[in-house]
């Protein structure tokens, strides 16, 4: 099957992979929501050990650090009050990383996001890992671009969950993610596969 053209390359967009000492990073929904109970995602942790491995790199490199979570309210997956809204320890926040309150999937819709990235004086890019991929990821992606930033999805720390196709049939986790950041990719922002694609 031929494969057509990206967005991206038909208007000119650039390819590289930003370094990762030269970007901020966005670690969007590291909650136990998402390793527990009703929201609990199959790949939830390969994606959070990545995730760490990418937070210790960026935090060694100097890089800031952004971290989003949602509030759903009390008594919900998402209740930031309680140890199931909250972020789990391997990449919990250290004393002076902002930590962004969302209600929304675009981390960027009604919260302060951009004014904190404007504090830190964030260059044009912005590195991308989080919960879920076909969610929170992907329409934060799209927020960044649409405000002129260049966001880089890290693949490996991204997951989802498995849903249903409007025809009813499963769509696995995998293809799931693999479809968000197939629509990322395309024109919103840069895939690294893994971490260890984002030079230093």
């Amino acid at each position: 099957m031929t494969v057509s053209t990206t967005l991206r390359d038909v208007i000119g967009l650039d390819g590289a992979l930003p370094a990762l000492s030269g970007s901020t990073l966005i670690m969007i929904d590291f909650q136990n929501t998402y390793r527990t109970g009703v929201m609990a995602l199959p790949g939830a942790g390969a994606a959070l050990d990545a995730a760490s491995r990418l937070l210790a790199r960026a935090r060694a490199a100097g890089t800031p650090v952004v971290h989003v979570v949602n509030d759903g309210g009390e008594g919900t997956p998402y209740d930031i009050r309680a140890e199931i809204g909250r972020i789990a320890d391997p990449v919990a926040p250290l004393d002076g990383e902002p930590v962004v309150v969302k209600g929304f999937p675009n981390s960027f819709h009604d919260t302060d996001l951009l004014d904190v990235l404007r504090r830190l004086d964030a260059g044009p890019d912005l590195v991308l890992a989080g919960f879920m991929t076909h969610m929170c990821v992907q329409f934060t992606a799209q927020g960044a671009f649409n405000l002129g930033y260049r966001p880089t999805v890290v693949a490996e720390a991204c997951a989802t969950r498995p849903l249903a196709a409007p025809d009813g049939a499963a769509i696995p986790a995998d293809a799931l993610h693999a479809a968000a950041l197939t629509t990322i990719g395309d024109l919103f922002g840069l895939i690294a596969p893994r971490e260890a694609d984002l030079p230093a």
